[in-house]
């Protein structure tokens, strides 16, 4: 249920970034291609390999960005490992990024409707 939680919690955060990106561009080209960057977020994360193993620039990165922290959470939860402050720093994440996305959303649905 851990697992689920922090996987409905991320989706959520999501979908209110991608909300800003349909309310702020003016196509649906623009709109999709606000979503590169975070496409890449995992790949600069410890989902494929541990952090421990890159460049001084990209670990830095890399432990400091929500991906990491919701990987390590459910990888401990779905092992049966101690999940530590991961789980905490993951749901931080995750609230943090939906209520500062709701706000911009807001924002831009007013522009919009103006």
């Amino acid at each position: 249920l851990a697992v689920a939680g922090i996987l409905v919690l991320f989706t959520l955060a999501l979908t209110w970034i991608a909300a800003i990106a349909g309310l702020s561009a003016k196509t649906v080209e623009g709109a999709s291609a606000f979503s590169y960057p975070l496409i890449f977020l995992p790949f600069i994360s410890s989902a494929f390999v541990p952090t421990d193993s890159m460049p001084k620039a990209v670990r830095a990165f890399a432990d400091n960005q929500p991906v990491t922290s919701i990987v390590e959470a459910i990888r401990a939860l779905l092992s049966g490992q101690p999940v530590g402050n991961d789980i905490w720093v993951a749901l931080a994440w995750c609230l943090g990024i939906m209520i500062v996305a709701y706000l911009f959303a807001v924002r831009a649905y007013k522009r919009s409707a103006a």
